[in-house]
């Protein structure tokens, strides 16, 4: 790989900032918030909790993202172009204006704004309509910060990798040894399914970050902004991919575990908390007072802020790549003025609706990036695609359908149906079955 075109090479300091870009991009709303609560939830099982939670919220986005670099951006290549475009434009939907999105100001709100609200409260004694309407003011003003910045994707690099995620680092950083060096309380009993199975219910809390699906449309968004850096060798992109790709995983390992701890040992501190933000709030303004406070908002707004503006730029290229005759900036600030309606429905109401979703259309994200890594390996690739994914959709619909309340019995004999996960073993025997199907060739002489 030493002599690649010229051009073809990254400053240290770029290559550190795409990976610093694709860390912030990943580390939103979701990945501030699951963890200290799963901690909680956890207690004394915390490590197998953690672990469950970092296959599924490090460890795929990371196969998801050296998949796409694997597939040179195009994973959904195999699939009828009709099949690909309809998983496309659901995973955009769900990571941009449905749920993702909107989540992240959202949460930005719940942490970046509202304890200041909520010290206010008692002097003016604010009613819940008046929160209401901060919170409407704030969103507003959150995706119009976003689309303004989406509006010069070319920038991205520059502004998101070099200026806004080391602040956020350095204060992740100074978070995480305040965490270690002086745990609120000892660690608890573990509670609910984390009692029996703390290592599936981690595997599936880490679903909700929806890093995975996020990381087939960043690697995209990361292949074009390489491009657009000069970079069009494939072997050049894959390279500064992976390395982007590790450096963020790296760094979402070290969030994940210092706040899974966090939860762990807050004790009375999370007492009554609903969401995870609320215990880390909670934290801080127990350990540092209104400074923390501060300081904590201001963690929570450009990590939120960021991966707006990533999924508001990803979702505008892509529906402006399929329908170029509205343009990409007609794009942005029509996904910005849906994010910022969404984000109005409210924060534990979001998470409820979007589970059901998620569990549908997860098994078939992983599936896809399972299969992306062994696609020379079949011999009739293209059908191998189409079957497994179609598996995967199968179970998961009814995975989905369960976790919307429905039930769903006559698949209670499958394993790991009870943990939701009952799509795991067809989907892995279907794709060792098309490990083992000839060629079209081999079956005509066969026969």
């Amino acid at each position: 790989m030493g002599h690649c075109v010229q051009n073809s090479n990254m400053s240290i300091g770029d290559t550190l900032g795409l990976g610093f870009m694709t860390f912030a991009f990943f580390l939103g709303a979701g990945n501030l918030i699951f963890p200290p609560f799963a901690g909680m939830l956890a207690g004394e099982n915390m490590t197998l909790a953690m672990l469950g939670f970092l296959v599924t919220a490090v460890g795929l986005p990371l196969a998801g993202l050296i998949a796409v670099a694997k597939a040179n951006g195009k994973v959904m290549a195999m699939l009828p172009a009709f099949a690909a475009t309809a998983l496309a434009v659901s995973i955009y939907i769900i990571i941009g204006p449905a749920f993702a999105a909107p989540r992240t100001g959202l949460v930005a709100f719940e942490i970046g704004a509202r304890p200041f609200l909520d010290n206010a409260e008692a002097v003016i004694q604010i009613g819940a309509l008046a929160l209401n309407q901060a919170q409407l003011f704030y969103t507003i003003g959150f995706f119009a910060l976003a689309m303004v910045l989406s509006l010069y994707p070319g920038k991205l690099l520059d502004s998101v990798g070099k200026v806004l995620t080391p602040i956020l680092i350095f204060l992740l950083v100074g978070l995480a040894v305040s965490v270690i060096v002086t745990p609120s309380a000892a660690i608890g009993a573990a509670t609910g399914d984390y009692i029996d199975s703390p290592l599936s219910k981690g595997i599936l809390e880490g679903y909700n970050t929806m890093d995975t699906l996020a990381s087939v449309i960043f690697g995209m968004l990361i292949i074009d902004i390489l491009r657009k850096k000069g970079i069009t060798e494939s072997k050049a992109q894959t390279r500064y991919l992976v390395r982007a790709a590790i450096i963020a995983a790296s760094g979402l390992a070290f969030v994940y575990i210092s706040l899974f701890y966090l939860g762990a040992t807050a004790g009375d501190i999370a007492a009554g908390a609903e969401n995870g933000g609320q215990i880390l709030t909670n934290y801080v303004t127990h350990e540092f007072g209104t400074m923390g406070t501060v300081l904590l908002a201001a963690v929570v707004s450009i990590a939120c802020l960021t991966t707006a503006v990533g999924l508001i730029t990803a979702c505008s290229e892509y529906f402006n790549e399929l329908l170029p005759k509205i343009s990409y900036k007609a794009f942005v600030i029509f996904f910005s003025l849906v994010c910022a309606t969404v984000a109005n429905v409210g924060l534990t109401q979001l998470i409820n609706i979007s589970i059901p979703v998620l569990m549908t259309i997860y098994p078939v994200a992983i599936a896809l990036v399972a299969i992306t890594f062994l696609t020379e390996r079949f011999a009739r690739p293209e059908f191998s695609h189409r079957l497994v994914l179609s598996v995967a959709l199968f179970f998961g619909i009814f995975d989905g359908l369960k976790a919307a309340g429905f039930e769903i019995n006559f698949l209670s004999f499958m394993p790991l149906h009870s943990e939701g996960m009952a799509w795991l073993l067809p989907v892995g025997i279907a794709i060792v079955a098309c490990l083992f199907v000839p060629a079209k060739d081999q079956a005509v002489a066969a026969s």
